[in-house]
C-alpha cells in the first residue's frame, strides 16, 4: 500500500515539475484529471491482473466518466506519466507506455482493427505524444521520441527522433545523435 501511495506522489510531483501552470503538488492531486485517471487506472489494472474483468472495466469507465480520459484496464503504464489537459486521450488494452512519457489531449494509442493479440503500440521511455496524434497498431516507438500534433503513426519509430505528418515520418534526430564536429546527422 505504501509503495502505491509513494508512486502516486511521484506522479503528482512529476506533473508539478512538468506543467508550468501547476502551482503545487496539492493542486495537482486535487485538480488535475491527468493525475486522477492514474488513480482510477491503477485500481482497475489491479482487478484486470486478477481477471476480475467486469469490475476492472467498470472502474475504468467510471474514471473515463469523471476525467474524459480512457485508459483500458489492461494497458501497462510506466512511472511518471503526464497526461496534459487530457480530454479525449484513449489508451488501448495492449498498449504499453514507458516511464516519463507525456501525452497531450486528444491523442490515441489505439488499434487498427486488423491485428490479433497485441493490437496497440508500445512507447519507450521519455516519449511525447502531441495533441491529437494517433499512434495505431502493434508498433514500437523508441526512447526519447517526439510525435508531433496531429501525426498519424502507423509504423515503428526509432529512438531519438521527432516524427510528424500524415502518415508520420521522421524529420529531426535529437541532439545526442548529431556529431557537432562534422555538423552532420548520423
Amino acid at each position: 500500500m505504501f509503495s502505491v501511495i509513494k508512486g502516486l506522489y511521484r506522479d503528482a510531483k512529476n506533473i508539478r515539475e512538468q506543467d508550468p501552470a501547476a502551482k503545487s503538488i496539492l493542486e495537482v492531486i486535487i485538480l488535475y484529471q491527468g493525475f486522477h485517471i492514474l488513480i482510477w487506472h491503477r485500481i482497475s489494472h489491479a482487478f484486470y491482473k486478477i481477471k476480475w474483468m467486469f469490475l476492472a472495466r467498470l472502474i475504468s469507465q467510471l474514471g473515463r466518466f469523471f476525467t474524459g480520459i480512457e485508459i483500458h484496464p489492461g494497458a501497462q503504464i510506466g512511472k511518471r506519466l503526464f497526461i496534459d489537459h487530457g480530454m479525449g486521450v484513449v489508451i488501448g488494452e495492449t498498449a504499453v507506455v514507458g516511464d516519463d512519457c507525456c501525452i497531450y489531449h486528444g491523442a490515441t494509442l489505439g488499434g487498427t482493427g486488423k491485428d490479433i493479440n497485441k493490437r496497440h503500440p508500445t512507447l519507450g521511455n521519455n516519449v511525447m505524444v502531441g495533441t491529437g496524434a494517433k499512434v495505431l497498431g502493434p508498433i514500437n516507438i523508441g526512447d526519447n521520441v517526439k510525435i508531433g500534433a496531429g501525426a498519424i503513426v502507423l509504423h515503428d519509430i526509432r529512438s531519438n527522433v521527432t516524427a510528424v505528418g500524415v502518415p508520420a515520418h521522421e524529420v529531426i534526430k535529437h541532439k545526442q545523435d548529431i556529431d557537432l564536429k562534422d555538423a552532420t546527422i548520423k
